[in-house]
């Protein structure tokens, strides 16, 4: 009636009387507890000694005792040789472990750093034992000894799926088009522009035509402008920024990265030939903008940290060395960009960080040849200072410079304009009263009207404002669910809106939107060979969080697996295997777009799901500004958890075994931090190139991506 006594790794042992008994118990358990299990039954053979003598004589009771013991010690070793087994099969599974190095990494102020506005002093010190693992020039060989050991571990581990990986790429590849057309741009003076891919060769070529629509190869009076796969003759890594046709379109500028350091060079050709024109701009951003002829172009150079922080004017025909400084960036929190309005009149200077912006224009009206150029640039003026919190994105429409902007709290964006000549924010009008419940974010102008870009109801929109009456019309859209986009138009006068479009069921489409008339036209749709929009279907739906806000998913999958669902499949069978994504960082939106690789999957069986998560900008600025940043942060990994409950829940169709999750950079952030939440959710985690060494690398200034962000604890 006594418990039992409980012995060493938590294993309960019932002593017996019956010596027999005892025995097999001990042999039985030996083959689950270790060498201390055994042991502890030795020992408990001698505590139990004086009992059985009472019904055994001693020595009957010792030979007994010692068989047990030879026995238990037999047992002990075969299970600790099974261990040995198991602990090697366990280690093989976790792959190689790297070295630990202690390092001592300081949070706040460091001496000759720039850390932020009012950093921590003193600093608080933490130890990373893998700080030695970062190598910026990735040549360390123990660094490179180490990822090899990894890949050898993981192709050990996939083997087994070898013939499923190749089975799924080729039907990858059965459902796009290696030889295919893009649909050509008019772009001045009866030029069309577009790229086109050729089976076999790994790189596009730039083309024009004098004619619209989509032709295929060979095409009649087809002018060739870049040749990607003959430039990357003999380099060992080729990306091509821009292909930038001059305002005559008799020359072409291109920038070109041949070290895969995002560090370009600027060159350029007569147009449709091979022929070099000017000079080689070195080490450069891979930003072309001409003047208003071909005399001068625009560019951007890199500071140390490779963030782009001037704005140089290059004469053709002269070297780098004379070229022209117009603006110098010296905050490391901001990052410097160029480009013409769309009227061709002013070139914008943009200075931003992640909360300020601040632009600069020169007024290129009336400018001809290289003189008049540098003339102009020596007026280079500023449109409103930076200011705490502003943020503003500027256009040009007839007198008047148009703005989206948050001013006055209107975190969502508002739309308004100041005249050229007094363009500071004491100037700013409001063309129409803020509307929170609706986003707008870029502006478009075109001779008579200017397009808008943002987000309303969850969705990227796209509206048609009239300067002249100040009214704006949302453009239709053909589903709710939806991605949409303003596309490349470089015709200012034009009533033609070319838009682009795609959900999860329809490919990436182009579309040109009459803006007088109201009415779309499709010109152009992505062919995706031996697909069938028809036999998807693609859904909204909300999960509850756990302060009750609603968050949006989208998920999409074949009907032809689950023709009434995957919640009465599952129901009627068995779970369904669910893919969830999600990234929800830095206010960036995961948008309902087509995707051909997902459909081996999805014909599998598998539904695809996308969490529009707090700390992206699905639902608007306040999405990420208020509740998915700094102290707020932590509301992105419990809408993740409160997503995969929806889909594991009563009203959803999967189960944690059954469900996976994935997520990339800032999404292996989440994937993470989700997995510590919650490891019982999920049966399997792709984390992707993740960010998961949060503090050690928010508080590294040499890191540009981060200063750009003002990345402070949480802030993304």
């Amino acid at each position: 009636g006594s418990a039992p006594p409980v012995y060493p790794g938590g294993c309960m042992c019932v002593f017996l009387s019956s010596f027999t008994t005892l025995f097999w118990s001990l042999c039985f358990l030996s083959f689950f507890c270790d060498s201390f299990f055994g042991l502890g039954f030795i020992v408990s053979f001698s505590l139990i000694l004086k009992e059985t003598q009472s019904k055994m004589d001693r020595k009957t009771t010792t030979l007994g005792l010692l068989s047990a013991s030879v026995g238990a010690v037999a047992a002990a070793g075969t299970l600790m040789a099974a261990r040995a087994r198991a602990e090697a099969a366990f280690a093989a599974l976790q792959g190689p472990k790297a070295e630990k190095i202690i390092r001592r990494v300081y949070f706040g102020n460091v001496e000759g750093e720039d850390r932020g506005p009012n950093p921590m002093d003193p600093p608080v010190v933490r130890t990373d034992p893998f700080f030695w693992m970062r190598d910026d020039t990735r040549k360390d060989p123990k660094i490179i000894a180490h990822i090899e050991k990894e890949n050898r571990h993981t192709e050990a581990q996939m083997a087994p799926l070898k013939g499923v990986e190749e089975q799924i790429y080729q039907e990858f590849l059965s459902h796009m088009l290696e030889t295919e057309s893009k649909l050509p741009y008019p772009r001045g003076l009866g030029y069309y522009y577009y790229t086109r891919t050729e089976q076999g060769k790994s790189y596009p070529f730039h083309c024009r035509k004098e004619r619209p629509g989509v032709e295929t190869a060979p095409i009649e009076g087809e002018e060739m402008i870049l040749d990607v796969n003959r430039l990357s003759v003999g380099k060992n890594y080729t990306d091509v920024g821009v292909v930038e046709p001059s305002p005559d379109h008799s020359l072409v500028g291109i920038s070109a990265d041949f070290s895969g350091y995002e560090t370009y060079e600027i060159f350029f050709r007569v147009a449709g030939t091979e022929e070099p024109r000017g000079e080689t701009l070195k080490d450069v951003d891979s930003t072309i903008v001409w003047g208003t002829d071909n005399s001068t172009v625009f560019y951007l150079t890199f500071d140390e940290e490779h963030r782009p922080h001037k704005v140089w004017m290059h004469t053709l025909g002269t070297p780098q060395s004379d070229d022209i400084l117009l603006f110098t960036e010296d905050d490391k929190r901001f990052w410097v960009g160029v480009d013409k309005s769309n009227s061709g009149r002013f070139l914008l200077i943009g200075t931003g960080s992640k909360v300020q912006d601040e632009y600069w224009f020169v007024d290129l009206k009336d400018v001809k040849g290289a003189d008049a150029h540098k003339k102009a640039a020596q007026q280079v003026k500023c449109m409103q200072k930076r200011l705490p919190d502003l943020r503003y994105d500027v256009e040009h429409w007839g007198d008047s410079f148009y703005m989206v902007t948050n001013k006055d709290g209107a975190k969502n964006g508002k739309i308004m304009k100041t005249p050229i000549s007094s363009p500071g924010v004491s100037s700013w009008k409001e063309l129409f009263p803020y509307n929170s419940a609706v986003q707008y974010k870029r502006l478009l102008p075109f001779k008579n009207k200017i397009a808008v870009s943002g987000r309303e109801g969850g969705f990227s929109q796209v509206w048609v404002l009239d300067p002249a009456s100040g009214k704006i019309g949302r453009v239709p859209m053909e589903e709710e669910a939806h991605m949409a986009w303003i596309s490349s138009n470089y015709l200012f006068e034009t009533e033609l809106l070319r838009f682009g479009y795609s959900s999860l069921t329809t490919p990436s489409s182009l579309l040109d939107y009459n803006m007088t008339k109201g009415t779309s036209e499709l010109l152009w749709q992505q062919n995706v060979p031996n697909y069938v929009p028809e036999e998807y279907e693609a859904q909204r739906i909300v999960a509850p969080s756990h302060d009750g806000t609603l968050i949006p998913m989208s998920i999409v999958y074949s009907k032809k697996v689950y023709p009434e669902g995957p919640e009465k499949a599952s129901r009627e069978k068995e779970p369904v295997p669910t893919m969830l994504y999600g990234y929800g960082s830095y206010g960036v939106s995961v948008d309902p777009s087509f995707d051909f690789k997902r459909i081996p999957l999805l014909n599998r069986g598998m539904v695809y799901a996308i969490a529009h998560i707090r700390g992206g900008g699905e639902m608007g600025r306040p999405w990420y500004e208020d509740e998915g940043k700094f102290l707020t942060k932590k509301n992105t990994f419990l809408d993740f958890v409160a997503a995969a409950e929806r889909l594991t829940g009563p009203d959803g169709f999967t189960s944690p075994e059954r469900l996976g999750i994935t997520g990339r950079s800032a999404g292996g952030l989440l994937i993470g931090a989700t997995l510590n939440l919650r490891p019982d959710l999920f049966g399997a985690a792709v984390a992707d190139v993740p960010f998961v060494d949060v503090m050690t690398t928010m508080c590294d200034p040499s890191i540009p991506l981060f200063m750009h962000l003002d990345v402070r604890p949480f802030n993304s």
